[in-house]
């Protein structure tokens, strides 16, 4: 499972700067590298930017200096596996001498602790390399002996030894692995590791005084909260790059977890999304290029290294070698067509469905927005025929209105967020004039200038769906319309993200820093919180590894006063209890919810698991028990339906490969495959059969 410490070295808004903190690599013991002149100027220059702009204005003082001798050696060996006991003995005698060296605008013991780190990480690969040109080293897979998949809590090793015997597992590990995932001859997979090994040493014998530089920048920042972080020139036109629209790639988010390459999030819209096979928190091992390539071996690369392999022009081809992260372990190749991310394929989508409330029949529009999108250049330029959030859906209300639906359902899962001005834009459409966001800022002024302005378009039955990827501006929308009870929230608790973030410049770069948070209506941050929903849906993300309670570092939760606002539907919490207990007695026997709640639960118990065994038939038993207990899972639920079951694993798996996305990347929405669109749609009928009048005049809530 991605511990607390792992999952804060990254911002999911960091997108393609960020460094390999845990590569080993081989190169003269003797090298070291030292800070430039202007380093030390910068570090400062970051320092009182973090003191005097940041939301916490904390002072640079012994405290946060303490915290940033911890955090940066673990962002340099997260895993525990490369300093010996000795090495953190020796360096903590800086604890409380780091913030006074920024302040003298020096940062020479970063570069000490970093040089150390390389040093050992040299001797490390040297060893290993010296084993693997002799031939695959002969392990007993028959032991019984187990790695550790989580070394938060363990200790460094004491001694040589100590650290000889934890590498020796990691490399029997890797062989191991290699085995099962894709059955190679011994000769092939001495031949990989040899080509991983070099990899990792002539990646970070291209590191230079500016990685280092900025690794411990960011080490310092994270500090503050996750999602600020130091962009050297280099990092800020990747950064620049992946915010582009007509960036060409594949369209998904990248950070870097222990050795692997993992997918943070798709890009809506984005070739990796609209092919389906790709999905969060799945790990890229190897990157091929075009559909017959050479594949790569990409454990272990700095995250810039792995990006340039998968970007590439339009209309060609590259092909990610994976290990999903629901499966057993084995590896999938995927090959996916690289392609502009375009605003046309980010837009909404309507689709209009059928559904019952048990005496009569009602038609529900459905809406699907992926983002919350502007074409700034186009509304800049005043193009009477600029595309946006707000144009669009309006567009599509209005057309289900002259449907005659009788609720909408606007899906905003997945949706990560966008424009902030479409968030409150959007919100016009649904709400009457008043206040939709608060927002409070580092100077402790509260602003509530975002407002709803003109009467609503739609004032029928409403049921926005949420899940844990909705965040941002998804938050404000669907918290604006829980606040005002303007109609039903149902789904997972949103992402949690309150926080807003400025771009400011610095002589060396940008520094990417948080000014403000957000506030509901009712006062609440969204920030841990997000957005609770009023009738929840099986979990199918894990909240312990995903979410911004991930991350130690993020920004409590507090709130501040009310404003006044209006309550449409001033009965929905005497019909939440109706209409979840309904929702209860109904998907309590359906075949698909029995099988999301027991998959998610299966998944999470493999998540949990904190060591790995390293005897080969152990593992081969425990895949063969898990795949065995997904084909019985799924084949109940097909049996149930009325559909054939699958005879074997390898059908199953055969059929989930040819799956096209429910939501998101599909072209049309469809309910096949998608029973939490379908179980919303049926809310929405018993919402609309129990309420049956159009909204009443709002009335003033009190508090």
């Amino acid at each position: 499972m991605l511990t607390n410490r792992t999952a804060a070295l990254f911002s999911g808004s960091v997108l393609f700067f960020l460094l390999l903190f845990t590569s080993a690599v081989s190169l003269a013991a003797t090298e070291s590298i030292q800070p430039q002149k202007n380093h030390g100027s910068a570090a400062k220059e970051i320092a009182s930017k973090l003191e005097t702009q940041h939301y916490n204005k904390q002072k640079l003082n012994d405290q946060i200096s303490a915290e940033l001798w911890g955090q940066y050696i673990d962002d340099l060996d997260p895993t525990k596996s490369y300093f010996l006991a000795a090495d953190i003995n020796e360096f903590r005698q800086w604890r409380d001498e780091l913030d006074d060296e920024i302040k003298a605008g020096k940062v020479n013991r970063g570069f000490d602790i970093y040089n150390r780190y390389r040093l050992r990480a040299s001797e490390r690969v040297e060893s290993i390399l010296t084993q693997l040109n002799k031939g695959l080293p002969e392990f007993d897979f028959d032991k019984s002996e187990s790695l550790e998949l989580d070394r938060e809590d363990s200790n460094w090793p004491q001694s040589a030894s100590a650290a000889d015997d934890l590498w020796r597992k990691r490399l029997k590990s890797d062989i191991l692995n290699l085995r099962l995932a894709n059955k190679k001859t011994d000769e092939d997979i001495r031949e990989l590791l040899i080509r991983r090994y070099k990899g990792l040493s002539k990646r970070l014998d291209q590191q230079r005084s500016d990685d280092v530089f900025e690794l411990y920048m960011n080490s310092l920042t994270r500090l503050y909260d996750p999602h600020s972080n130091y962009l050297s020139p280099r990092a800020l036109e990747s950064f620049n790059m992946s915010m582009s629209l007509s960036l060409e790639g594949i369209g998904a988010v990248l950070q870097i977890e222990d050795e692997y390459t993992k997918v943070a999030r798709l890009v809506a819209g984005g070739p990796a999304d609209r092919n389906g096979k790709l999905k969060p928190n799945d790990k890229i091992v190897a990157v091929g290029q075009g559909k017959e390539g050479e594949m790569v071996d990409v454990i272990g690369w700095r995250l810039d290294d792995v990006v340039e392999l998968i970007r590439g022009s339009a209309d060609t081809f590259v092909r990610l070698e994976t290990i999903p992260t629901d499966g057993d372990g084995s590896h999938r190749t995927i090959t996916i067509k690289r392609s502009k991310v375009k605003l046309e394929d980010q837009a909404a989508k309507k689709a209009i469905f059928e559904f019952s409330d048990g005496k009569q029949n009602y038609k529900v529009g459905v809406i699907n927005l992926p983002t919350f999108y502007i074409d700034f250049d186009a509304y800049r330029r005043r193009d009477p025929n600029y595309k946006s959030t707000t144009r669009d859906v309006a567009k599509l209300i209005d057309e289900l209105q002259k449907e005659n639906v009788d609720g909408i359902v606007l899906d905003l899962r997945n949706n990560g967020g966008g424009s902030l001005q479409e968030a409150t834009m959007l919100t016009d459409l649904f709400i009457d004039q008043g206040t939709v966001v608060q927002i409070r800022h580092a100077n402790e002024q509260i602003s509530r200038h975002n407002r709803s302005r003109s009467r609503a378009m739609y004032r029928g039955p409403l049921v926005v769906l949420i899940n844990r990827l909705s965040a941002s501006a998804s938050e404000i929308f669907a918290g604006a319309i829980q606040d005002y009870k303007r109609g039903l929230v149902i789904g997972n608790q949103s992402f949690g993200k309150g926080t807003v973030q400025t771009m400011t410049p610095l002589k060396e770069g940008q520094l990417k820093i948080t000014q403000s948070k957000f506030y509901r209506v009712s006062g609440d941050s969204t920030q841990h919180a997000g957005v609770s929903p009023d009738i929840a849906m099986p979990e199918l993300i894990d909240s312990e590894a995903v979410g911004e309670s991930v991350y130690e570092t993020a920004l409590p939760w507090d709130r501040i006063h009310a404003v006044p606002h209006a309550e449409y539907f001033a009965n929905l919490e005497e019909l939440i209890p109706m209409l979840s207990n309904q929702h209860k007695i109904r998907t309590a026997k359906d075949p698909d919810f029995i099988y999301l709640r027991k998959h998610f639960q299966l998944k999470a118990e493999r998540l949990d698991k904190t060591d790995l065994s390293l005897n080969e038939k152990i593992r081969k038993d425990e895949r063969k028990s898990l795949n065995k207990q997904l084909l019985l899972l799924e084949n109940s639920r097909r049996i149930a339906k009325g559909l054939e079951p699958y005879a074997n694993f390898e059908m199953l798996e055969k059929s989930e490969s040819e799956k096209t996305p429910p939501i998101g990347g599909a072209l049309e929405i469809t309910l096949e495959d998608d029973p939490i669109l379908t179980e919303a749609g049926h809310i929405m009928a018993d919402f609309i059969g129990k309420q049956k009048q159009v909204p009443r005049a709002p009335q003033v809530a009190n508090f």
